[in-house]
C-alpha cells in the first residue's frame, strides 16, 4: 500500500531530516503554517508509519572513531529469517540490507576497535545458517544524506 504524502509533508520532513528538535512552534514557523496544522500532519504521519520513530545523530566526531564495515553475507536456503534475528541481538550491527547478486545480505556493522570488528565479523559467520561472508572496511565517508 503506497503512503500518501502530500508536498507540505515533504517540507515538514525536509525540517525534520536537518532539525528534529525544532518545537512544533518552530516547524509552523519555518513553513509558514499554524502550530495546529505542524502538530496534525506530525500525528498522522506517525499514525501512518511515514515516521516511525526519533532517534539521536550522532556527532561526526565520535562516529569518526568507530570503525565501520559491511558484511556481504551467503545464507543457506531458507534460513535468511532466523540468521536476521539473530543478528539483530547483535549490538554491534547497524543495518541490514536484502541484496540482489551473489551475496543474500549486507550488514552494516560498527565497533570501536579491529579487535571488536573482528570478534562482530566473527559472531554473524557462527550463525546459523551464514555460508559464506566477505567483509569491507570502510575507510572513509564521502557522501552522506
Amino acid at each position: 500500500m503506497a503512503i500518501r504524502v502530500t508536498f507540505k509533508d515533504q517540507q515538514l520532513l525536509g525540517v525534520l531530516r536537518g532539525k528534529a528538535r525544532a518545537s512544533t512552534t518552530e516547524l509552523a514557523q519555518i513553513l509558514g503554517v499554524s502550530r495546529s496544522t505542524v502538530q496534525k500532519r506530525l500525528e498522522r504521519l506517525e499514525t501512518e508509519g511515514v515516521i516511525s520513530g526519533y532517534t539521536v545523530q550522532l556527532s561526526s566526531d565520535y562516529l569518526d572513531q568507530e570503525i565501520k564495515a559491511h558484511v556481504m553475507v551467503t545464507v543457506s536456503p531458507h534460513m535468511t529469517q532466523s540468521i536476521i534475528k539473530s543478528m539483530e541481538k547483535l549490538g554491534a550491527v547497524r543495518a541490514i540490507y536484502s541484496v540482489s547478486g551473489p551475496h543474500d545480505l549486507i550488514v552494516e556493522v560498527s565497533a570501536m576497535s579491529v579487535n571488536d570488528l573482528d570478534s562482530v565479523i566473527d559472531s554473524i559467520i557462527a550463525i546459523e545458517g551464514v555460508e559464506r561472508t566477505v567483509s569491507s572496511v570502510i575507510l572513509s565517508t564521502r557522501l552522506k544524506r
